[in-house]
């Protein structure tokens, strides 16, 4: 099973990293977009070896965060939004380098860098605290409610540390008309959290009673 698991990661890390070249680096016209390098860098080096960690200690979350397949309509669409965010907004950064629209200081590329860095971090903190979470909208068999840790504080804190993420990243690329662009994503991700919280309502035990105890949903007193 493992091996199996390892093959499927690793395909998935390999062609990841490829289109993401491809989509920064092609319209950039050149390797020499060392933004594009830097977010590469300090996206996939830390995924490459979170990786290897889950794939030792917890097979199962690595598996469930493999799959990406969404049986619901509404979830479907967001996936594709999303996907159709990354792909304007990774292509606008890198024509932005090759034409010289608007250019940012490097001091912005590189604070979007530990914005990137310290979300990730939080981001493993939370897969830590939620071994239930998967890429999908699902309940499991035997699921429970956590609400300890940043799920004591907000109910969706995955959604809020993807927020950080994916705003921070035009930042480290250099490129405030792709940071524009992925300011729609809040918005995408407020689609997923109603229908998230919909399912869960309904299947799984002591959600209502955990939503009516934590209020905010991803930024404490206002969100």
């Amino acid at each position: 099973m493992k091996t199996d698991l390892c093959f499927k990661a690793f395909v998935k890390f390999f062609f990841g990293v490829i289109i993401v070249g491809i989509l920064l680096f092609l319209p950039a016209g050149t390797f020499y977009y060392w933004n594009a390098w830097l977010l590469m860098g300090i996206l996939f080096i830390p995924m490459f070896f979170a990786g290897i960690v889950l794939l030792l200690k917890n097979p199962e979350l690595l598996k469930k965060r493999l799959n990406t397949k969404e049986e619901q309509a509404e979830q479907r669409l967001v996936i594709k939004l999303t996907g159709l965010m990354f792909l304007l907004g990774f292509i606008l950064a890198g024509l932005n380098f090759r034409f010289g629209w608007i250019i940012m200081p490097d001091r912005v590329s590189w604070v979007g860098a530990a914005v990137f860095l310290f979300s990730y971090m939080l981001y493993a903190e939370v897969l830590r605290e939620n071994t239930y979470l998967s890429r999908t909208v699902e309940v499991r068999k035997g699921q429970k409610v956590v609400d300890t840790g940043l799920y004591g504080i907000v109910r969706h804190p995955l959604y809020g540390v993807t927020i950080l993420l994916f705003l921070s990243a035009p930042l480290v690329l250099g490129s405030i008309i792709s940071f524009v662009v992925f300011l729609a994503y809040p918005v995408i991700i407020a689609k997923r959290i109603k229908n998230e919280e919909a399912v869960l309502e309904k299947e799984l035990n002591g959600y209502v009673e955990y939503k009516n105890k934590v209020k905010y949903k991803i930024i404490p007193y206002i969100w």
